[in-house]
């Protein structure tokens, strides 16, 4: 009697990715990774004063898993429009989404890129101007963030726990590669935060 393959091993798509819906359970993953660090920084604005180096460690902690999710949604969007029958398949998100998309990517780099700028490298004179800049965009970013997580949060929910959990992990080839993936993004955000932070305390404009 021959023994059925586990639908892992049947698909012919690459061991890293696991093809369109690797790419949909990393994607997932991240952007729930991202949910949860964001409300932490959500948190600290509320008292910035005082959580400036925890907002600040925060920040910087979200930057890799940022990256990784922009690598994970432009990978889906080539492979889509290059063609590839099985991102065909599964089709683009909403148009709604589509279109928000890349205001969501732009403002995110904007926020990051301002408040980059005003802890570690511009001059004293330019905070004052930085920090409506920060403000502006985070103002704009928090809406259009919002509208998208809201978008994807049900399928969210529904597919990022899928590597982590026994029974369906081995459904998609590649599950290890994406967990390395996703655990790798949030070490290399703590390295980049320890790196950074220390830069906050000599940040004086919020004494003033």
């Amino acid at each position: 009697m021959s023994r059925q393959s586990p639908r892992h091993a049947r698909t012919n798509a690459p061991i890293l990715s696991g093809g369109a819906e690797g790419n949909t359970r990393l994607t997932a993953t991240l952007g729930l990774l991202l949910i949860v660090i964001l409300f932490v920084e959500g948190i600290t604005i509320l008292q910035v004063g005082s959580l400036l180096t925890l907002h600040v460690f925060v920040g910087m902690l979200v930057l890799p898993v940022v990256v990784a999710k922009m690598g994970a949604t432009s990978w889906r969007f080539v492979k889509y429009y290059w063609g590839s029958p099985e991102y065909r398949r599964k089709g683009p998100p909403p148009t709604l989404l589509r279109l928000l998309g890349p205001f969501v990517v732009v403002l995110t780099l904007a926020v990051i890129t301002t408040g980059v700028l005003l802890i570690v490298i511009a001059p004293r004179s330019l905070h004052p101007q930085l920090l409506q800049l920060h403000q502006i965009t985070f103002v704009l970013w928090f809406g259009a963030t919002a509208l998208h997580v809201l978008g994807h949060l049900l399928e969210t929910a529904k597919v990022a726990p899928l590597d982590w959990v026994r029974r369906t992990r081995r459904d998609v080839m590649g599950a290890s590669m994406r967990q390395w993936l996703e655990v790798g993004s949030v070490l290399a955000g703590v390295v980049v935060a320890m790196w950074i932070t220390p830069y906050a305390g000599h940040w004086q404009f919020f004494s003033h």
